[in-house]
């Protein structure tokens, strides 16, 4: 710590050292001390290691220092954010890191870096850095690590927003899309941006709906064109691609308009076909490729996927419209194509008209997702939403 707080220094920046531990003597002196970071979290430091639960310890270490730094961050005073550790360093500090918005630079030096990352990055632009060896001292190796920490939080710092921003006037639209609902949204895409907004297109495969979802509770997102809500499905049958139990609900609480749809609910995803679960062996799979097999949804599923976005449709403080396309909801949900099943269309059809409010435009389409007919009203339904918006404001 204090060696990359003296390369920052050195290059005339302020740099504050908020202290996380717990037991011990603390080996730097810190400008926020670890009993300020437990005070922040509700408790006091000595309850805190009279209990002498680890686990317990970091929990409210994380989130202390993400209440601190939150709100030094509200007051203006957070440029950038780099912090050090193993597992538990790591996750005391990316919960601060997934709660600064899009623009503070985050650089995380940590040991879990060359392994499963999403727990700590989630859905935001978080550098993590492998520290190849443990964070326990200067030495030849971690000195090289250190430095190109530092170097790369200078760099953020001082070229952040260099040169000409295309486009950042234009407002911006999220849009979700898979590879079987990809004609679908670049269609609806191209329509949206000749009408002068700018299109942020995120992949559904957990980490993509996430990232949406943080974006839409910065304030960032005038529209969402939520055309592919296989993410729900992952998260009910228990698929690898889950965005988790908060997916479909930013735009809902803050009353962005949207237009949802239930693209590719037809399936669930795993990875190679060894990996899928035993309990699953008399399903219906599609092999995508040799790395993702696809799991067809059975009826029963559709329908809970169906009332699940129905009800968190209905939950929106602002306007909403659910569209579905009757002929498949999918490339592989249609007709001669292996996951066409017209009872589970029409279960994800029941679903949604039992769980979606008087305040949701529901419409039934005679299309599948990806006729151009079908992206061209989900495009203009959104189009006429934005456009009663504005004419609220002024």
């Amino acid at each position: 710590v204090a060696f990359v707080k003296a390369r920052l220094q050195a290059e005339g920046k302020d740099v504050v050292v908020v202290d996380a531990g717990c037991t011990g003597e603390p080996a730097v002196e810190a400008d926020v001390d670890r009993a300020d970071v437990f005070l922040a979290a509700g408790v006091t430091l000595q309850a805190v290691q009279q209990r002498g639960d680890r686990g317990y310890a970091v929990s409210l270490a994380a989130e202390g220092v993400r209440n601190l730094i939150c709100d030094a961050a509200d007051r203006g005073q957070v440029d950038g954010i780099l912090a050090l550790g193993g597992s538990a360093g790591t996750t005391i500090g990316t919960a601060a890191m997934r709660a600064l918005p899009l623009e503070v630079p985050k650089v995380m030096v940590s040991t879990m870096a060359s392994g499963q990352t999403r727990p700590y990055i989630g859905g935001r632009n978080i550098l993590m850095l492998n520290s190849v060896v443990d964070i326990a001292g200067i030495n030849r190796i971690s000195r090289t690590v250190l430095r190109q920490a530092a170097a790369a939080m200078l760099g953020m710092l001082d070229h952040f927003g260099v040169g000409p921003v295309d486009d950042e006037d234009r407002p911006l639209i999220a849009a979700t899309m898979f590879g079987v609902t990809t004609p679908c949204v670049t269609h609806a895409k191209q329509i949206l941006e000749k009408a002068g907004y700018e299109v942020l297109v995120f992949h559904a495969t957990g980490n993509g709906g996430e990232a949406m979802e943080g974006l839409i509770r910065d304030g960032l997102i005038a529209g969402v064109l939520d055309m592919t809500t296989t993410e729900l499905a992952d998260e009910l049958v228990g698929g690898v691609l889950s965005a988790g139990p908060g997916r479909l609900t930013a735009a809902a609480e803050a009353g962005v308009p949207q237009v949802i749809s239930a693209g590719a609910c037809d399936m669930v995803n795993f990875g190679s076909p060894d990996t899928v679960p035993e309990k699953f062996k008399d399903r219906t799979f599609h092999e995508h490729n040799a790395s993702v097999t696809l799991m067809r949804t059975t009826m029963d599923e559709c329908q809970q996927l169906g009332e699940e976005i129905g009800r968190k449709a209905s939950a929106s403080t602002g306007p909403v419209s659910v569209m579905f396309p009757s002929l498949g909801v999918s490339a592989i949900d249609v007709d001669g194509q292996p996951f066409d099943n017209w009872a589970a269309r029409m279960a994800l059809w029941e679903g949604l008209t039992r769980n979606c409010s008087a305040k949701v435009e529901l419409s039934l389409h005679q299309n599948t997702i990806n006729d151009p007919e079908f992206a061209e009203a989900a495009a203009q339904r959104l189009l006429a939403m934005l456009s009663a918006v504005a004419d609220c404001l002024q």
